[in-house]
């Protein structure tokens, strides 16, 4: 969770908006895995959020679940996940990871070992998309003990009143789902987007982050002009999805977020 603060501390200072790529870890292989991370943060990402493979992955589009099902069947589970995230911490202590996933890694294991583990192999904060607020205090604080940020997400068809409430218990940043839909959904409103993110900053309390139906350089700039960072995922897993080889995915993986990265800085 230090980390996380730092960040966007520095983001803070600096005026700067967060880039955070979205990738199943596993996929487009085990081995690819680590030097995308590292490739990404060489491209300018601020945060990086790792997908965790899930057989039934109710939030995601087409593109992230066929990613899971092929991250699945080479064996990235949790156990998987949490060592590309040791691994990836012996060169890199400073850039934040996020998990994002679904809420049988954490019971599996119980609350309170998941956010041990995850906090010994470098993890800072956990999405977890089919936790509602409502139900989220004992793991909450079973995440808090361990100094483990859990993010909460909002929706446009989120109320005024539940919003207070996920604002009341958010951790490192709020995620704002800008689409009623799944990952890779189409026809993102960047007018509507940025009216509701305008709103949520000006009383989260937290940094807002923005993800869903985010494609490109101008859907980053367009809707990191109202937010604190956007977040990009099934764009990216479908370039990754092509690639060759490792170094081959790092490179593709370079090489789509850069324009992004200046993009968002230049709006």
């Amino acid at each position: 969770m230090d980390r996380l603060r730092a960040r966007f501390d520095a983001l803070r200072a600096a005026g700067r908006r967060a880039l955070v790529p979205f990738v199943t870890a596993g996929d487009p292989s085990l081995e690819a895995t680590v030097p995308v991370l590292h490739a990404l943060v060489a491209a300018g990402a601020d945060l990086l959020e790792v997908g965790v493979p899930f057989s039934d992955p109710m939030a995601d589009g087409a593109v992230i679940q066929r990613s899971s099902e092929r991250a699945l069947a080479r064996g990235a589970g949790l156990a998987r996940v949490l060592g590309f995230v040791r691994e990836f911490r012996r060169t890199d202590d400073a850039t934040p990871v996020v998990l994002m996933g679904y809420l049988n890694a954490v019971e599996v294991r119980g609350a309170a070992a998941f956010a041990r583990d995850a906090v010994a192999a470098g993890v800072d904060g956990v999405l977890l998309v089919d936790l509602p607020v409502e139900e989220a205090a004992a793991y909450r604080d079973a995440f808090d003990a361990a100094g483990l940020a859990l993010v909460p997400l909002a929706a446009p068809t989120t109320s005024e009143a539940r919003l207070a409430d996920v604002r009341g218990h958010a951790r490192g940043y709020l995620y704002y789902v800008n689409l009623a839909g799944v990952t890779g959904a189409a026809a993102l409103d960047a007018a509507a987007v940025g009216r509701r993110l305008d709103a949520l900053r000006a009383s989260a309390g937290v940094p807002v982050l923005a993800g869903f139906g985010i494609r490109d350089a101008v859907d980053a700039a367009a809707v990191g002009a109202h937010a604190d960072g956007i977040v990009v995922g099934s764009a990216l897993v479908s370039v990754l999805a092509e690639a060759r080889d490792p170094a081959d995915a790092a490179a593709r993986a370079q090489a789509f977020l850069a324009p992004l990265r200046a993009a968002l800085d230049a709006a």
